[in-house]
């Protein structure tokens, strides 16, 4: 991990606190990182495509919207940078389903701040594994009901067992050169919309 996105919205320049050394972007170059920083979506949708990570130095409340507007780009390692500052709320501001893949705080020291650099990226990347099984799974879940509904229509239409029924979508699912799922799809469609004219 070499280039860091920052997204700090929690000081203004003009403040006292701009000069801060909290902030999270001198501190991260001194660690040997690129930094670019942000404070609006504007500014950090184009830097986001060359960044290893995000660190959101952000109220613990826009932690969620500012990490789906990043995503809608990229999925990149989404860390927390929690300050005084960023921290200000009481714990009931902070929702059930905040996702973040690390927590950074200024009293960190280089080799921390790279432990958890390199462990937000491999729980960022088992995140996005763990999402693509999940859409897999549901996928194959939806594809079983259209065949287990072909079955059944086809088992009542022909009178032949459940088993018969699969068989036939194969056979004909080989013969047509298609998926079983697209057989069925097209099947139980046919039979909804003749039921519907009768």
């Amino acid at each position: 991990m070499h280039s860091l996105l920052v997204i700090d919205q929690v000081i203004t320049e003009n403040s006292a606190e701009a000069r801060s050394p909290d902030r999270p972007g001198p501190l991260l170059r001194s660690c040997g990182y690129v930094v670019h920083t942000a404070s609006n979506v504007d500014e950090a949708l184009p830097l986001l495509r060359d960044a290893d990570a995000a660190i959101l130095h952000l109220p613990v409340t826009e932690l969620m919207a500012w990490r789906s507007s990043l995503l809608q780009l990229k999925a990149p390692p989404i860390l927390w940078w929690c300050t005084k500052h960023s921290a200000n709320l009481s714990a009931t501001a902070c929702d059930e389903n905040i996702i973040v893949d690390g927590i950074l705080s200024p009293a960190m020291q280089p080799p921390e701040i790279h432990w958890i650099l390199h462990f937000a990226a491999r729980s960022s990347m088992e995140r996005q594994e763990w999402h693509r099984e999940r859409e897999q799974l549901l996928a194959r879940i939806e594809e079983r009901k259209w065949i287990d509904m072909a079955k059944g229509i086809l088992s009542k239409a022909k009178n032949i067992s459940e088993s018969e029924a699969y068989d036939l979508l194969r056979k004909q699912a080989m013969n047509e050169r298609k998926r079983m799922v697209d057989v069925a799809t097209s099947i139980v469609k046919v039979y909804q919309l003749l039921q519907d004219q009768t």
